[in-house]
Order: structure tokens, then sequence, then C-alpha cells
């Protein structure tokens, strides 16, 4: 991963020159110069890999590990020297004041380094020619066997699963009546690797309505190294017996073989598959050459690349779903057993095996494939559900070969974006904005436009992931188009990537994972750059905790995995290079001073309850401070907690996010790059305060009331900055109210700031009448009623409310009757009802277009929910068909193909 190691590099040495707190010494500021033309030069070099898929040059991808090698230990030797450079200046100005009193600008000396510089530029300018060379004379390799392709479709297996995405692509290839002039229309079945596409296309290919309906069929497996010519060649072979023979006899030239598809397709009923789909060209070539006989001809094209398909068509793109957990059964099944049913006794273990396989039918297979080889005893399939066994690890080792051309496809700044996304631990939700905080903070990611920040960057480079069906979207995103690929709140990765993203992360020194006791652990973990600790008690053991000690250049320290409660070890005094440290799963009793000693750190997140020390500011380049609470809710008759007024010092800080804490009064100091901060108390909206954050986008307020301090603390709404683009809001009362409060409506619904986008309430028990001035909010998206936030037997919501809000959260609730107004939750798209017991229905208007989400309530909601939406179902037939997931009291209705198509329009 040697480009990732140059941009990290190159941003070292510009932040260096470019800083106003750092005074390089003469002659420093000419030999650093020097050694940055170098790297430059490096990443240009480095980035002509990207125009030469598939290369396979050992010696091209040895010289990449070399570069990368060099450039990380000279990064290492330019930090260590200024860590020990600045620390040494903080200690003389504490023991000269007697105080703390860190100086405004540090003086840099690197005359040492002079003589590492100079070698350091002699030989990455060596690589970087040998680089060049090796790259020139390794032409990426061409398949010669353009005839192997023609009318070759692989062998045909019986598909299993996916009946209703095949009967709704049979029918849209069938359907005439689709397109208003019967031109040609292309389909597109969009997934991950290993999904289905291709079977899916050869049984819709094979399928007798769609043979029958066609006058002519042709299946081309088109792949990356996409050649029009050979496309062509099997196409027309496939088209009309005679020219397959001519072709056999002597290859056509390019020019012959465009000119031999308009007459051989004239007038005909056609369908052409192109499988395997990775560009956009393919498509872009092929319809210049096809005619359009407007009689309901189809080309249906698959690929791993949502970019392709949106550029064909953004109706007819199908997003292949995974499957279900009887449909991945029935796969399994029919894989070791055929037609003949399974033993009783592997059942249960049969069904838990499929299971595990996340829906991937590719892993289903390979599993069925080494289950189909050892014992068949209920003994055996038990351990593998259990994963004692490696039927899974080996069957994912062998599905790698797969999934690797996704990865090897990418450009290197997603490559490297891609592999970090292994940081977290397997099936884990990562929440979007602290994937993009930490991808920020990082450093190996470089924006192409130096005017644009790293933040959106790192956003388009996580979107172009999800593009290209590497990264899975999970939780939707309250305030965005709802039909944008972009649209959601967390993501993840299959395990079958994230096996892929751990294996090449550990071999490219990118990252390693720590998540249990080994042996080995000492062994290649020395150069590692990051560390990911998925257990946090494995910091109690001494030989894990003297590797990791010993790892004094990584950048990285990830705490992930499950919350731990008790102070554990972590030997920050020996990682001295850290940019990054993520701790929020450790609760800390006691501030870890050692941070303070980590002068390079970008990126601070930890549990914390107490105050921060003002030596805090000692951390220059953080821009990342994140500060939670052990306990959720802070008592009201403690003291208000104040940040250090030396936090106003930290200029480069971007997000702030401390819980309950104030900022104190800035004397005149301008947090200029701040531009998100959450988890505030309401004194800190104060104009005095706002004003010396010009660039606030993001402001996150919470209030922890009690039962009789709530008006004082609402007033300071009307101090909210004007250009702060989203508001999100927390109003907790500790003593949740027992019964309906009587008298003048709450402040906070009298005061309420307007532009509020985000709004979460708790135990209040104000009646429902009181929510109108909530309900009028124009740019209300998320709206959380927890704990009796309302209380009373009836809601009726006005005509016309809520008419922004798209997401619905009420939790602990008395409501029995919910009646909704016209024209209200135009907007709304998802609801969520958890303990509302004595709830007996839902608005129609509701639940017959929501994702709707009911956790333990009452048994006559959930069947007037599940009654109604089949009743739309019967009134209308592509209605989607409804699943209903019941577990521990959970039902859940998901319309998965939510205003989809002619029923946008009349559902909005």
């Amino acid at each position: 991963m040697a480009y990732a190691a140059v941009i990290s590099l190159k941003q070292t040495i510009e932040r260096l020159l470019n800083s106003s707190q750092i005074s390089l010494v003469p002659p420093s500021k000419k030999f650093i110069k020097s050694a940055y033309k170098h790297v430059q030069s490096l990443q240009e070099a480095l980035k002509r890999f990207d125009s030469c898929k598939n290369n396979n040059n050992e010696r091209v991808n040895a010289l990449d590990d070399e570069i990368g090698e060099k450039v990380r230990k000279f990064e290492d030797l330019i930090e260590s020297h200024l860590s020990n450079q600045f620390l040494s200046q903080y200690e003389q100005s504490h023991d000269e004041d007697h105080e703390i009193s860190h100086p405004s600008i540090l003086s840099v000396e690197t005359e040492e380094l002079k003589q590492e510089t100079d070698s350091f530029n002699e030989t990455v300018k060596k690589m970087e020619c040998e680089y060049i060379h090796e790259l020139n004379n390794s032409a990426c390799e061409e398949e010669d066997a353009v005839l192997s392709r023609i009318g070759s479709r692989g062998k045909k297996s019986k598909m299993v699963g996916l009946s209703d995405q095949f009967r709704e692509i049979q029918m849209r290839l069938l359907d005439l009546t689709a397109d208003p002039y019967n031109y040609y229309t292309s389909v597109s079945l969009v997934g991950m690797a290993g999904i289905g596409k291709t079977t899916l296309a050869m049984e819709l290919f094979e399928d007798p309505l769609i043979s029958s309906h066609f006058d002519c069929r042709a299946f081309v497996n088109v792949g990356q190294k996409y050649e029009l010519k050979s496309v062509l060649q099997s196409i027309l072979a496939q088209m009309n017996p005679e020219i397959e023979e001519v072709l056999k006899g002597g290859l056509r030239s390019l020019y012959d073989l465009k000119r031999m598809m308009y007459p051989n397709f004239k007038g005909k009923r056609y369908l052409i598959v192109l499988d395997d789909v990775w560009n956009n060209q393919v498509w872009g070539d092929l319809r210049r050459l096809l005619p359009n006989n407007k009689n309901g001809s189809r080309v249906l094209l698959t690929s791993r690349l949502q970019l392709v398909p949106y550029y064909v068509s953004d109706s007819n793109n199908y997003q292949i779903r995974l499957l279900n957990k009887e449909e991945s059964w029935d796969l399994l099944r029919h894989k070791l057993f055929g037609e003949m049913p399974c033993p009783l006794d592997l059942e249960r273990a049969g069904k838990k095996i499929a299971e595990n396989c996340e829906g991937l039918p590719l892993l289903v297979v390979i599993v069925a494939e080494i289950l189909s080889k050892a014992d068949r005893t209920p003994k055996y399939w038990k351990q593998v559900t259990e994963k004692e066994d490696a039927v899974f690890m080996d069957a994912k080792d062998q599905i790698l070969k797969v999934l690797f051309s996704s990865y090897e496809y990418l450009p290197q700044h997603l490559k490297a974006c891609f592999l970090y996304m292994g940081v977290f631990p397997e099936n884990y939700e990562i929440p979007r904005s602290k994937l993009i905080n930490l991808l920020s903070a990082e450093g190996f990611l470089e924006p192409v436009a130096p005017s644009r920040a790293i933040e959106s960057f790192s956003m388009e480079c996580l979107e172009e992931l999800v593009s290209k069906n590497l990264v899975t979207v999970h939780q939707k995103r309250s305030n965005s188009p709802y039909n944008s690929l972009y649209n959601f709140k967390t993501c993840g990765l299959h395990s079958v990537f994230w096996h892929l993203c751990k294996r090449e992360a550990e071999k490219n020194k990118f990252s390693r994972v720590v998540n249990s006791y080994d042996t080995n652990l000492g062994e290649g973990i020395e150069h590692q750059r990051r560390l990911c600790i998925h257990k946090s008690i494995l910091f109690a053991n001494k030989d894990v905790y003297e590797s990791i000690a010993s790892i004094s250049n990584t950048r990285s320290l990830l705490c992930f995995g499950a919350y731990h409660k008790y102070p554990v070890p972590i030997c920050l005094e020996y990682l001295i290079l850290l940019r990054v440290f993520d701790a929020l799963t450790i609760r800390m009793y006691e501030f870890p001073m050692e941070v303070l000693k980590l002068v390079q750190l970008r990126y601070l997140a930890l549990t914390y309850d107490g105050n921060l020390p003002p030596s805090i500011s000692k951390l220059r380049n953080l821009q990342f401070l994140i500060i939670l609470r052990h306990l959720n809710i802070i008592k009201s008759c403690i003291k208000s907690s104040y940040l250090p007024m030396e936090i106003w010092d930290m200029q480069e800080l971007k997000h702030l996010q401390i819980t309950g804490s104030n900022l104190p009064d800035p004397c005149g100091a301008i947090l200029q790059n701040l531009s998100t901060l959450l988890d505030i108390s309401p004194h800190c909206c104060r104009k005095e305060i706002l004003e010396r954050i010009p660039r606030l986008e993001k402001l996150g307020i919470r209030f922890d009331l009690a039962h009789d301090h709530d008006a004082k603390s609402l007033n300071w709404f009307d101090a909210v900055s004007n250009h702060t683009r989203t508001v999100k809001c927390v109003v907790v009362n500790p003593i949740p109210k027992s019964e309906v409060v009587v008298g003048p409506p709450a402040p906070l619904f009298t005061n309420i700031y307007s532009r509020l986008a985000k709004l979460s309430l708790s135990g209040f028990g104000y009646p429902w009448e009181d929510i109108s001035k909530i309900a009028s909010l124009p740019c209300l998206h998320v709206l959380k009623l927890r704990r009796y936030a309302f209380r009373g037997a009836k809601w009726e919501t006005q005509d016309k409310s809520f008419r922004s809000l798209e997401v619905l959260l009420i939790e602990d609730s008395d409501l029995v009757e919910w009646t909704a107004g016209f024209k209200t939750f135009r907007c709304l798209e998802h609801l969520t009802l958890k303990n509302c017991h004595k709830l007996e229905q839902i608005p129609r208007d509701l639940y017959i277009r929501l994702n709707i989400e009911l956790v333990d309530c009452n048994a006559s909601a959930v069947a007037c929910v599940k009654q109604m939406q089949e009743e739309e179902r019967k009134k209308d037939r592509n209605f989607p068909k409804l699943q209903f997931l019941y577990s521990h009291g959970l039902f859940i209705s998901r319309l998965a193909l939510f205003l989809k198509r002619k029923m946008t329009s009349s559902l909005l």
C-alpha cells in the first residue's frame, strides 16, 4: 500500500511547511522542500498503476512494497523528531513559569535529519525510475481465446431462491406496453460478487416463456478486459450458425463485424445478455450498432457496479438482494441432498449453517461443497454451526478468488478506504459520520482539488464503494433525498468482504485486527500502521500488552467491540506517534494523562465522566475531540461542567462533542475550523460564543432538566446562529412524569427554534395537545419521543402538520387512539413504536406506505397493520409483497420497493 504511505508522508510535510504554529529554523525548510518534491513525483508515478488493471508483474508489486516501507520509515523519522522537539519545548515552558503556559509558536530544527533526507531522496528517485520502467514493460495481459467466448455460457445450475425478483424481471422483459414508443430497452441486474446475478440472468435467458418470445438470443460474458471485437463475434455466432462457421474459419476485422450487426438484427425481436459488465463503454458501443425495430427487443446487463446500470437506465435497474433464511436453507439442502429430503437429525443444524452464510449464494454453495466431503453427523454439523470447525474460514478463503477482482479493480485511494472498513468488527454497523471523521483524520486520503474539504472527499470515496457493491447500506438516513443511492446512516461489510479486508490489510501492513490471544501475535505486528483491538480485556494480558507496546510507530489504536466498564491498562506512553485513539468502548475513571504526550494526535474519543485537564491544549493537531459520559443522564444537582479555557487555543478542532459540558467565554478567541459542535449544554448557545465559531454547520444541544428548571434553560434558543445548517436537540427529564401535566404549555414548545432538524424528548408528561408547536416546525426531519414525553389516551394530529418529518419514534407511551389529519406526515419514511401496549391501531395513511417497526406493542395494532397492507396489495398487483418478521415480540413490516416506479406520484 505504497500510495497511502506516500499521501500520508506528503501531508505530514505539508503540515510542517505550512503550519502557522510551527517555525522551521533555517536551513531546514530548504531540504524538507526537496523531500517534498521527490514525494510529489513518486505519487505521480504510483498513479500510473491505476491505468494498467490486472497487472500481475511480481517486480512491480515488490517495488510497491519496498517504496511503502521506505516512505513509512522516513515519515517515522520526521514525526519522531517533531514529537521530541514539541514535548521538550512544552516541558521548558512549564518549568520556567511553574504553571501551564504553552508557547504559541513552536520552533523546529531539522538539520540533524539532513543526511537521512538526502539518502531518502536518492533512494526513492531510483525506485521511482525502476517502478516506471517495470510498468512500461509489463503491458496488461489480454486474453487470447476470443473464440472461447462464442456461445460459452458455462454450466447451467438450478436457481434456488429469488423467485420474486425472477418473476418481476421476467414480466419486464416480456411486457410490450412498458415502452411508449416500443424502443429496445436495457434492463440491469446489479449486486455484489457471488450474489447470483449470472445465475439469475441464465435462468431468465433459458426460461421457456422468454425463449419463445424472442426471435433470437445471445448470452455474452464481457468481463473486466472488455474488447468490442470479441463481444460482437460472440453475439453474431449465437445469432446465426452459419456466421459461427465463418468466424471459426478466420477472424474478421472489427469493421466487418460492425457491418454485420445491423442486417442480422433487422426486423427481429432480440434479447442480448451482457454478463459481468465493468464499464459504461460496452452499452455505449453496442447500442449504436443495433437497429431499433420497435418490437420490444431487450438488452439485459449484469454488473457489480451501480454506475453502469444507472448510466444505462434508471427505471430498469434491479438491485439483486441476498437470500433470506429459508432460501439459504433451500439452496444448501439442494446442493447436499438434491431432490432427497434432509435427515431430520441434521435439519436444525443445517438451517443454522445456512443462516451463517448471511444470504450470499456463492458462500452457501462453497460451504455445501465442503460439507459434502465431510461426515454428515449431527455432532459435526453442530461444531460447524458454532464455528468450532474451519468450514467457514475455508469457504471464505476459496471465495476470495471471486471477490478479489472487485478489490483489485479499485483505484489506489479507494483500496485504502476499503481496507480501512476492516478495522471495525465483523458484521459491525458502522455509523457513516464516525467513518467519515476517522477517514478524514487518518491522513491517507487526498482530495483531487486542493480547495475541497477532506470530509467531502471521504464521503465521495465511501459513496463510490457503495456504488461498486463493496459496502452494504444498513440504516437509512433521514435528511437526504429518499431515492438517493447514498441515503444511509450506517453501513458495513458482508463477512466475506471483511475477511478479504482483514487479510489484505495485514499483508500490506495497513492494519492488524486483534480479537483473541495468539501466541504468534508478535510476528508481523511490529510494522503495522494501525491496531484494532476488538476485545478490550486483551490489554490485561501481559503478552498482548507487551506486543502492542513494542509498536512505537503505529498511527492508530482503535478499541471496538463490546463495551468494557472496568479500566484496563493501555500502553499509550509507548505509542508516541498516534494520530487516532478511539477508546469509547472502555470506561475511563480518570483522564489518561499519557494522552497529553501524543502531540501528533488528530482524533481522540473517550468515555469519561470527569473534567478535561487544561493541558489538553498541548494537542495542537487535534481535529476531533469526542468525550462521552458513562451515564446518559447527568444528575441535575451536579454543578454545571465547563471545558477548560484552553479549549479555545486548539485551532485545528473541526469536531467537538462533549456530553453536557459548557464552553467558557472565548475572551476574543476564535475556533476558525470548528464545524460540528454536539451534545453541549444550552448555555453554549449564547451569542458571544456562537459568533466566535464562524464555520459552525451542525449544532447538537442537550438539555438535562430537573422538573422545575426547564423555563430558564430553554431561553438560550434565541441566540442560535443563523448560519448553522442543522440543529439537533435532546431534552431529557431525569424524573419522568407519572401523570399528565396540567398547566400552560412547556417553555420548549413556545420558544422552540424554528430551524430545528432533529428533536428528542423524554419524560415530560405533557398532553398531546402541546405537540402542535413541534408539528409546525418546517425543518424537523427526526422526532423521538421517549419515556412518556407526552401522555394521554388520544392524539389527534392536525391537518398539514409534520410536513417535513421523515423519522418518528414513540417509545414507552400510554397512547390508545391515534388519528392523522389531512396531508400529515407527507414525508414520513420510517415509524418505530416501542412498548406502546395500549395503542390499538395506526392511522391508515401511514401503514400503507411506510417502513414500520413495532416492538412489544398491542397485538391488535400488529394485526391491523398486516391486514390493511394485504388489502392494499389486493387492490394493486404491483403493490410490493410484504415481509413480516416476528422475534421476541418484534414485528417489522418492510416495503423494500417503497415508492417504486408508478407508485411514486400517487403516494406522495
